[in-house]
């Protein structure tokens, strides 16, 4: 049976117009809870309106304004909308745990979260985290990641190439959204007759980071997953017994201190890459070429001078995050820089709003690709 047939048969899964009804029902709850708290605090946090998906910043701007924190009823958590604040969240593991499940969110409330992959690295703590984090380190060394350079950009100029409309081009269906795919592809190995497939599987379950993703597309983007344990469990097994020169092999192979990945951790790991690894490079393509676009200043600086590259590329990170937001949960009652917080409450670090803070940025809303000594936190903490 196919996954879309699997969803037809869900409950609440009969296609269209119950995903309209449920949509429409979700965004009135949501306006209704947003409308409460503007009204109590002047500040109007609803990460699902169109307007914020467009531009969060004055939002955060205002979040920031209020104080160090802001309690959002629709998410049920703490915001955290101070880069202080938000950086000594992420580095403290002890008091807060790295997976959103553990939290007391509700039914509706969890469903506008990303689901987790069971033990997947996203949502581990240490030491787990770090004893995964070593491995898959033995199989992206430096020496691995530089070789993969030239051939991301023979793929980059095919697919330049392949743009036929002298008048302009869509940057995300061109370039953003299959470079990726079929980088990593190739990094594990996927033969190109099967990258249809594997381009497939990234789209269906990019559908679960998206907040608004109805029950029917929640269950096809299951299904994907499945297909996708599937078809890598067989590729992992050949790997085990004739590795090849790719990283899906290195990963197979990879040992630290005796330990090694077994088929459960290596799935979690290819899953992560297909869809943390495809959906921010997408995200940060896009938000890039955007950002420098609407500051066309930066964009002849960059053209100038190339050298600013790697600067550029940690500002672009920094300016519009290709992920805004994380989530944790309070372990035990403890403080977060004066404000007192309790054991098994939300927070939210609002990562978007922390790489614009003005008392670590300076100009903050200005784009600059020369800018030095950033401490974005785009990528995390440790």
């Amino acid at each position: 049976m196919t996954a879309a047939a699997r969803a037809e048969q869900a409950p609440g899964g009969g296609g269209a117009p119950m995903d309209r009804f449920a949509e429409a029902v979700r965004s009135v709850l949501a306006r209704a809870v947003v409308a409460g708290e503007r009204w109590r605090t002047g500040v109007a946090y609803n990460p699902l309106s169109a307007d914020m998906v467009q531009n969060p910043y004055p939002v955060y701007a205002a979040l920031r304004a209020r104080g160090a924190i802001h309690r959002s009823r629709l998410m049920n958590a703490w915001l955290f909308a101070r880069h202080a604040d938000a950086d000594t969240i992420l580095r403290d593991h002890r008091n807060f745990a790295n997976d959103p499940r553990l939290g007391t969110l509700t039914r509706r409330q969890q469903a506008m979260l990303p689901p987790a992959d069971e033990f997947s690295m996203l949502f581990l703590d240490p030491p787990d985290h770090k004893r995964l984090r070593a491995l898959v380190n033995k199989a992206f060394t430096s020496r691995a990641v530089n070789a993969l350079e030239p051939r991301i950009r023979a793929i980059t100029a095919a697919l330049l190439d392949d743009i036929d409309d002298p008048g302009g081009f869509d940057l995300m269906t061109a370039i953003a959204q299959p470079l990726p795919i079929i980088v990593i592809a190739e990094m594990l190995g996927v033969p190109a007759k099967d990258r249809d497939r594997f381009k497939l599987w990234s789209v269906q379950r990019a559908r679960l980071l998206e907040p608004t993703a109805s029950l029917r597309e929640r269950v096809i983007a299951q299904e994907a997953s499945r297909e996708f344990d599937a078809y890598f469990r067989a590729i992992i097994a050949m790997r085990r017994n004739a590795p090849r020169d790719d990283i899906l092999s290195a990963l197979v192979h990879a040992e630290d201190g005796g330990e090694r990945l077994n088929e459960r951790e290596m799935l979690n790991i290819l899953r992560l890459l297909l869809i943390a690894g495809n959906e921010t490079t997408t995200n940060l393509i896009g938000n890039g070429m955007q950002a420098l676009l609407a500051n066309p200043d930066q964009l002849v600086r960059l053209r100038d001078d190339p050298g600013l590259m790697p600067a550029a590329v940690e500002e672009l990170l920094r300016f519009d995050s290709p992920v805004q937001t994380t989530f944790r949960r309070v372990r035990a009652d403890c403080a977060v820089n004066g404000f007192e917080v309790r054991a098994r409450d939300n927070i939210a670090v609002l990562i978007g709003a922390a790489n614009r803070d003005p008392d670590v940025f300076e100009e903050p809303d200005r784009l600059d690709v020369g800018r030095t000594g950033s401490v974005h936190l785009s990528l995390g903490r440790g």
